[in-house]
């Protein structure tokens, strides 16, 4: 699992992130609402390691190690993967040879590029000239090959137009073994299966809950965490009352 002890941290010397607990437990989904600049991706890229966002205090443990001070690349190997809100474009590396250094050949790119749409992208550079929807999609298929254990998603829904959120939804769920039928009425049910996936996702606006299943919410403000309840339960009173008004419930 995932566990954050009273996790502070600075980035420029500004505190950013305020005693944060937060425990994700295998198969289980998360959804972390939140303002601009209330911390949301600070909270993730401490998750990650980035090393501009100082640990000041608390731990980090993932799956009962303590990472707190572990490069991102070692996270990486135990099975962090993050699909960022704006990755960068990365200019003489093509799509398919990512996609053959993380599944060391086991998958061909080709089968996994079809499951989002991507097969003509392979041979292009990563994220160059790509559009909002583009750059989404390739993020998930980066997702796909490293086969983490758990993922972070920063936005999913930002800079994504109705034609591919849906696929970026189901893209979503299947990334964290979430299994849906359509019954005789049309309406929706998760089949029941084992799960050991866990994901953390952050939305500004709420959209994504329209296409994918979350287990828990939480609300980040002014980078203290709280409100831990039902994910439509928070959306719903964020809609009708904004954020401040959220948060003055809460406390």
């Amino acid at each position: 699992m995932l566990l954050i002890e009273d996790l502070q941290v600075k980035l420029a010397d500004k505190e950013i992130l305020k005693h944060v607990n937060l425990e994700i437990q295998p198969g289980e989904t998360h959804i972390l609402f939140g303002p601009n600049g209330s911390g949301k991706t600070s909270l993730l890229m401490t998750i990650m390691g980035y090393p501009q966002y100082k640990v000041t205090g608390g731990k980090i443990f993932f799956q009962g190690q303590d990472i707190t001070n572990l490069p991102i690349n070692e996270r990486a190997k135990l099975g962090i993967g993050i699909s960022y809100q704006r990755p960068p474009t990365i200019s003489g590396v093509k799509i398919k040879q990512l996609l053959e250094f993380c599944t060391k050949g086991k998958i061909s790119s080709e089968a996994l590029a079809e499951k989002v749409n991507f097969s003509e992208f392979l041979d292009r550079n990563i994220n160059e000239g790509f559009s909002g929807g583009e750059i989404k999609r390739s993020e998930l298929l980066q997702l796909m090959a490293q086969d983490a254990e758990l993922l972070l998603f920063d936005e999913p829904e930002s800079g994504v137009d109705l034609e591919n959120i849906n696929l970026i939804g189901n893209t979503i769920n299947k990334l964290l073994q979430r299994e849906f039928k359509i019954d005789a009425n049309k309406s929706r049910r998760e089949i029941n299966r084992e799960r050991n996936k866990m994901g953390l996702i952050i939305t500004h606006t709420g959209f994504i809950l329209d296409y994918i299943t979350a287990d828990k919410g939480q609300v980040l403000y002014d980078g203290v965490l709280t409100c831990a309840t039902n994910p439509q339960q928070i959306f719903k009173c964020i809609s009708e009352v904004g954020y401040e008004e959220c948060i003055r419930c809460a406390i």
